[in-house]
């Protein structure tokens, strides 16, 4: 069996844990500590993610889509693959050495979309982002964790309390979405997003096609 290589590593910004990437022939892994984040192999749940956003905001004019979480680059991608010519669509990624990353080893897996004339990359906190302007955004999609809870950065746990669940609402377009990736169930996530005011659906998905670990998705939508 191929070895796994450590290629880089990086302090979580809270000076935490340390994320590290590393390789195993074609096959990449960004670990913090003991768990692996995400994997290059398992991309079904980070893409439902996007198409099902996109499908709710289906037929907008030149909509503004705020992606929290670049990763491996996944929603992205599937994002720009549903979107339009007249979309605009917002990164922000609190740990700059993951967008090195994406330009620098794992080039191949993001195939050119950083370049793509529709993306903005910004080195901030989401929820600075979030907070910053009123109706600014058709959909917001988070997957800055493995869940409704701060791992990689413990600040992250505000996204989804109930200020910051109001704030995300407040955030979006009348109509807009918040979408939520979950590694798994949290009733109580589910309970404060019908709490702030959104119509949610809890949608289960595949990692990987139609096999592997169901992951959830929230489709938190503004009336």
């Amino acid at each position: 069996m191929i070895p796994w290589l450590q290629l880089d590593s990086a302090k979580a910004t809270d000076g935490g844990q340390e994320l590290r990437l590393k390789r195993r022939g074609g096959e990449f892994s960004i670990m913090l500590g003991a768990n692996e984040l995400m994997n290059s192999r398992l991309s079904g749940s980070e893409e439902a993610l996007a198409k099902l956003s996109c499908q709710r905001i289906a037929g907008r004019l030149n909509p503004s889509i705020l992606i929290g979480g670049l990763g491996m680059g996944f929603t992205l991608r599937a994002a720009l693959a549903e979107l339009g010519d007249d979309a605009q669509v917002t990164v922000a990624e609190l740990v700059p050495a993951v967008v090195t990353w994406a330009r620098g080893p794992m080039a191949e897996v993001f195939d050119g979309c950083l370049d793509d004339r529709r993306v903005g990359i910004r080195e901030a906190d989401v929820g600075q982002l979030i907070r910053s302007q009123a109706s600014a955004w058709d959909a917001i999609l988070l997957d800055v964790d493995n869940g409704p809870e701060g791992i990689v950065y413990k600040a992250n746990d505000a996204l989804y309390s109930g200020a910051g669940l109001n704030a995300a609402r407040a955030a979006l377009k009348p109509g807009g979405v918040l979408t939520v990736w979950s590694q798994g169930p949290d009733a109580g996530f589910t309970r404060r997003l019908k709490q702030a005011g959104f119509t949610v659906d809890e949608v289960k998905v595949r990692a990987h096609g139609k096999r592997g670990a169901r992951h959830i998705v929230w489709l938190a939508s503004k009336a």
